[in-house]
């Protein structure tokens, strides 16, 4: 069997029997096995509960009671609690933490009869945008392992451009999915804020914090969506939002770029053009945008005039919700406690100190410094009302245009330790995907092309909960583009 199978192709294969569940989890589970101590894209491989749901899987199967996904294999950033399964964040924090009940994306996948193949590799606390930030070590490109997949969710998005797993769940706060999905050469989507439960997966921005999910193609993307999706009761912040089929949805109409009875208009930023790095990724912009023209779809220039702030913006709401999250985290009632203390101020503070990681450390300064007094008004909501007008741009540009489409990153990877020493560039990775994050819209990311043999993403921002918009001009850009059937080379590994 072809690793780089989409699911509807290993879908068609269980049901007509040339292969079972078990064969097809282990099948992934020896490539696994094989090339993750080169990419470091897991921290925990669950054999034994794996191929215990692959059975499962396959007697229903048998007596004709499953779904679409039943038995088909995934994977789960570390950071989606796992009855009886390390859930560690990346953290030293974590290292021991075994949950005692699962996470609403876990329970959903698992209902549905997927089989968990296993936990992926994360920036510590999600708070990254390399995956170099994990106290299990730094993930590797499978395009090259001299570069970074993206972050935080770079173990996900990397075991799917290597093939370990056909698709996997991410999370996305203010790029997360979009910038590894780019970075690896798949598709990522991060969903309306609300429309993925939260409940069970661990907390850094809770008003940003949103799981989505990453896979070969855009198909598999919404397939994996729409078994994860939905209302839950259990998370006051999931939207009441009818999830209908999306991927029926997003796939099932192949009538071309169109909207009723009207062809979709794209926006096109003009602050996103300008940043642009250099001519080679401008022409591969420029190629994309031309598939979409001879299908019809029509352009229109827009601005988001509040763009150039929304990365400090973000920091500053980000870091100060992570402070108010993680305090929880104190060596008494969660996570890692240190040896021997002499006192109550002792316990605190070297079991904070040796159970963070140094961007987690740095996040929860500065997220501390904006909430205290003497500058919670200079910093928090002034970034609040910053954030406002950010959401406002985009209402005011989506009365005019159905998308808007932009790179997804200013440029392609980059190299292992290249920005580790700079953490204000490195925030500047996420100039192109903040914006949307702090709107709560559906965003996803589509591979476009490739610089040096590193691929390139091409991201379209969708109004929220047109999920399904989103994902059928992103099924039907693949229809005219070869770039999601692209991957890497078995020498790069």
């Amino acid at each position: 069997m072809d690793p780089f199978s989409s699911l509807e192709t290993l879908r068609s294969g269980l049901d007509s029997g040339e292969f079972s569940s078990v064969e097809l989890a282990k099948h992934y589970l020896a490539r696994i096995n094989k090339y993750n101590p080169q990419l470091n894209c897991f921290i925990t491989i669950p054999e034994a509960e794996a191929l215990q749901q692959a059975t499962k899987a396959d007697a229903l199967i048998a007596k004709g009671n499953s779904g679409v996904l039943c038995g088909l294999p995934m994977a789960l950033k570390d950071i989606f609690l796992t009855r009886g399964i390390l859930t560690t964040c990346g953290s030293r924090m974590l290292e021991n933490f075994i949950a005692p009940y699962n996470s609403t994306v876990a329970e959903k996948l698992a209902g549905s009869g997927m089989v968990c193949l296993g936990k992926t590799n994360m920036d510590e606390f999600a708070m990254g945008s390399s995956n170099e930030n994990s106290h299990y070590g730094a993930v590797r490109n499978p395009w090259n392992t001299e570069y970074v997949p993206g972050g935080s969710s770079g173990g996900s998005a990397a075991a799917v451009s290597a093939a370990l797993v056909p698709v996997a769940a991410g999370t996305d706060t203010g790029g997360s999915i979009r910038q590894p999905a780019a970075f690896c050469g798949i598709s990522g989507i991060k969903p309306t804020y609300g429309r993925v439960s939260r409940y069970g997966m661990v907390a850094f921005a809770s008003s940003l914090d949103q799981g989505g999910a990453f896979g070969r193609c855009v198909q598999d993307v919404a397939l994996l969506l729409s078994g994860m999706g939905g209302h839950d009761p259990r998370d006051s912040t999931s939207a009441d939002h009818d999830m209908q089929d999306i991927h029926a949805l997003a796939t099932g109409d192949d009538k071309g770029f169109t909207l009723g009875n009207k062809k979709i208009t794209i926006g096109l930023p003009k602050e996103y053009l300008e940043n642009l790095d250099g001519a080679q990724l401008q022409a591969v912009y420029e190629t994309a945008r031309n598939i979409f023209e001879t299908q019809g779809v029509q352009f229109r220039e827009v601005s988001l005039p509040h763009t150039s702030v929304a990365v400090p913006t973000y920091y500053v709401i980000a870091g100060a919700e992570a402070s108010t999250n993680l305090s929880r985290y104190d060596g008494v009632r969660y996570g890692y406690r240190c040896k021997d203390p002499q006192n109550l101020e002792d316990l605190y503070v070297r079991s904070r100190t040796e159970g963070f990681g140094d961007e987690v450390k740095r996040r929860i300064l500065t997220g501390t410094y904006t909430l205290s007094v003497g500058y919670y008004d200079a910093y928090y909501v002034k970034a609040q009302k910053v954030r406002r007008l950010i959401a406002n741009d985009f209402s005011e540009v989506f009365k005019d245009v159905d998308l808007l489409m932009t790179p997804t990153t200013p440029s392609h990877a980059f190299k292992l330790g290249q920005l580790t020493k700079d953490p204000v560039e490195m925030y500047q990775q996420d100039i192109f995907t903040t914006p949307a994050s702090l709107a709560g819209l559906p965003c996803l990311s589509v591979p476009c092309g490739t610089i040096n043999g590193l691929p390139l993403g091409l991201q379209l921002i969708a109004p929220h909960f047109e999920e399904a918009l989103l994902l059928k001009t992103g099924y039907l850009f693949q229809q005219h583009s070869d770039w999601h059937t692209q991957y890497p080379e078995p020498g790069a590994l």
